[in-house]
């Protein structure tokens, strides 16, 4: 899920088809949105977004944010979405996902049905109990969706 904040200080998450890694160094990662998804501009304006990683059991929030548009409704109000503000970039994290990744867009391209945005990865966060004792993320002990 890839969140993001507009100009006016609203908070918006959409559900995302595609997120890759494109670079270790810098470390840098892309999702794809289609121009008509409501969070395309604003990633687009701002420059920045959040990828969130949710777990099995936020499968009702996931559902929502994946098929209503910010643009009718609030939806962060709507679903009782907890956030945070990013520490680097101006846009919220998902406080219920157990990994976060702040993004800065630095590139993107229209290849086809969606627009790829390129982002620097800024700070990343995980929930400590998924942390090793040297830093390393646990993937096999969350059950992500």
């Amino acid at each position: 899920m890839v969140s993001c904040r507009d100009k006016d200080g609203k908070n918006n998450a959409l559900v995302v088809g595609f997120v890759a890694n494109v670079s270790l160094d810098p470390v840098m990662v892309m999702v794809g949105i289609t121009p008509t998804r409501y969070s395309h501009h604003i990633v687009k304006e701002s420059g920045c977004f959040v990828i969130n990683f949710p777990k099995k059991s936020y499968k009702k929030e996931y559902g929502y944010l994946g098929s209503a548009s910010g643009r009718d409704e609030d939806k962060f109000a709507k679903a009782d979405i907890k956030w945070e503000d990013a520490t680097y970039v101006d846009a919220p994290i998902l406080t219920d996902c157990p990994v976060s990744i702040e993004c800065s867009v630095v590139d993107s391209t229209m290849p086809g049905t969606h627009e790829l945005f390129i982002g620097k990865v800024e700070a990343i966060h995980v929930d400590e109990e998924y942390l090793d004792a040297n830093g390393n993320i646990l993937w096999d002990k969350m059950d992500l969706m």
